[in-house]
């Protein structure tokens, strides 16, 4: 009885960890969120970790709050520390959506203690990177180009839209994308691939007809092949407002409503069936404490075409 009890045991065992296995071969990328919120909270703003399933060599999308991020995500076993060796060999580089200080502070405060790696932006975001922040009037300049002396920490990595570049130090790649964050600001997608597997990442953006521009509609022509043919994995986009917030006072944001239409017009390209197995992760929400939750409800409320929303937390892992 003994002995077919162990045998039990042994099988059950085995089978768990084939199914466990087999389940960790199902995902592309893992994802480390290191701030997932919209303004005022300063320990908690856009920057996402991004790596290949099985590596942790990480691209950084956006670089909002990275230290203590870091420290949070050590605390939640999403990563192992120390936090040095995390920010100085995890982190191979950096993509800058734009230069809004809550996507870009944490990688400025944080670069007295980096390694050399790559800063990859359109040349509109790298401008601002570099005449406003990386001078020695503002903070030092850490990068490779601009007020001199240059202490060559950073290299600008220069984006061509539509054009797909290796991230260096890492096992995927990344086509770039512009996108419309309020009047005559450039703001970027990242569509980022992995074994002909991708994750598409949005810096903050407008709605096409807010904007006056069709940004958008042309990302989601791009895009909606890979949802037909199940390769694109998750889909990270803001709604930062209530849909009570006067369009006059968006300054390039989404809303529930705005969101959900935008990717009604995604869902007629691709399929909406498609579209409702790709997990849409909701990020740069600007509302905190209650507000957060009511939000959140919004959001579903909203969403009519039932699809798969996911809202990240701060230091948790997520695979895709």
């Amino acid at each position: 009885m003994i002995k077919r009890t162990g045998a039990l045991l042994f099988y059950l065992f085995m089978l768990c960890s084939a199914s466990l296995h087999a389940q960790h071969l199902d995902y592309s990328f893992k994802v480390i969120p290191l701030g997932t919120m919209g303004g005022l909270d300063e320990s908690n703003l856009s920057a996402y970790m991004i790596a290949a399933s099985g590596s942790d060599n990480f691209i950084c999308a956006d670089a909002g709050t990275i230290r203590h991020g870091i420290d949070v995500a050590i605390a939640n076993k999403a990563i192992e520390g120390p936090a040095e060796m995390v920010l100085k060999k995890n982190i191979r580089g950096y993509l800058v959506s734009h230069p809004h200080l809550d996507h870009v502070a944490g990688l400025i405060m944080n670069s007295p203690e980096d390694s050399p790696k790559n800063i990859y932006a359109l040349p509109s975001v790298a401008a601002v990177l570099k005449d406003k922040y990386f001078t020695w009037k503002a903070w030092a300049n850490f990068t490779n180009e601009g007020e001199l002396p240059h202490l060559d920490k950073y290299t600008y990595v220069y984006l061509r839209e539509k054009e797909k570049i290796a991230l260096m130090g890492t096992e995927m790649e990344v086509i770039a994308f512009p996108l419309s964050h309020g009047p005559s600001y450039e703001s970027t997608a990242f569509l980022i691939s992995h074994e002909n597997k991708y994750l598409l990442y949005l810096g903050d953006t407008g709605a096409d007809q807010i904007e006056k521009s069709g940004d958008l509609q042309k990302l989601w022509e791009q895009i909606a092949p890979l949802v037909k043919e199940n390769r694109l994995k998750a889909i990270f986009i803001e709604t930062s407002f209530f849909d009570k917030q006067p369009e006059k006072l968006l300054f390039g944001h989404l809303t529930p409503h705005l969101l959900i239409q935008e990717l009604e017009k995604l869902g007629k390209l691709s399929g909406l069936e498609k579209l409702q197995k790709v997990p849409i992760v909701i990020t740069h929400m600007k509302a905190f404490g209650q507000e957060k939750q009511e939000l959140i409800m919004e959001l579903k409320k909203d969403d009519q075409l039932h699809l798969n929303l996911v809202f990240p937390v701060q230091g948790k892992k997520m695979l895709f």
